[in-house]
This record gives structure tokens, sequence and C-alpha cells, in this order.
């Protein structure tokens, strides 16, 4: 079946983990140092990850890949705990244990913004 899948380009990505957290479904790892998909049932294809990464090593394509098992997602979360990096606004430094995130890009960066900061960011 082709569908919308995450494609990582190693040479592109740096290793810092920013895409981990966003990817809900638990489809993104770090490997050596590199993200990678380890499993493209669990990719959804909805692409949260690609706005953080400050690299731009994160693209959806579309080809022939496993459909996305929501079942296989939910059977492995159980009983293990997702590798979480928690993420910062850029303007005020609230973690995303404090205030709600929302991936952005400001001057070719992709950064995360609360919504508390937010309203800085539209009008200025």
């Amino acid at each position: 079946m082709k569908r919308q899948i995450v494609k990582i380009n190693e040479a592109l990505c740096n290793g810092c983990g920013a895409c981990v957290t966003p990817c809900a479904e638990g489809a993104i790892s770090l490997v050596n140092g590199k993200a990678k998909v380890l499993r493209e049932e669990f990719c959804d294809g909805a692409g949260f990850c690609l706005g953080v990464c400050p690299t731009g090593a994160l693209t959806i394509e579309t080809r022939e890949a496993p459909d996305f098992n929501e079942h296989a997602v939910h059977e492995a979360a159980i009983g293990r705990e997702k590798t979480y990096i928690a993420q910062s606004c850029f303007n005020c430094g609230n973690s995303e244990n404090q205030a709600v995130l929302f991936p952005c890009r400001k001057e070719g960066m992709s950064l995360w913004v609360c919504v508390r900061c937010l309203p800085y960011l539209i009008h200025g």
C-alpha cells in the first residue's frame, strides 16, 4: 500500500532528538546518534516531528509502506516508558510540563512557542 510516511535524511540529522517527543506513536528513536523510524507501521504520517527538526532532516514521502497499526502502537506503549525529551518555549523558557507548546518556524529555525508567547509572535 502507498501512503505518507516520515523519511529521515541521515546526512542532515544531527542527533538532537527533538523529533522523538512529538512522535506520539513512538515510531522515531535515536540509534547510534541519529534519528530513525524504527517501525514504519507506527508512523501515522501526521508530520508533527517535521517542524521541530533544526536541520530539515525530516520530510514526508508517499511510498510503499505497511499500513499504520494503531493497535500495535497501543500494545507497544503498555509497560514501557516513552523516551521523553522535554521541549521549551524559545521566548520565555517554559517547558511543555508547564505550558502547552506549539512548533513554529522563526528566522529559518524550528522552535517551540508556548500559548502565552504565541500572541507576541503573531502580533509583535
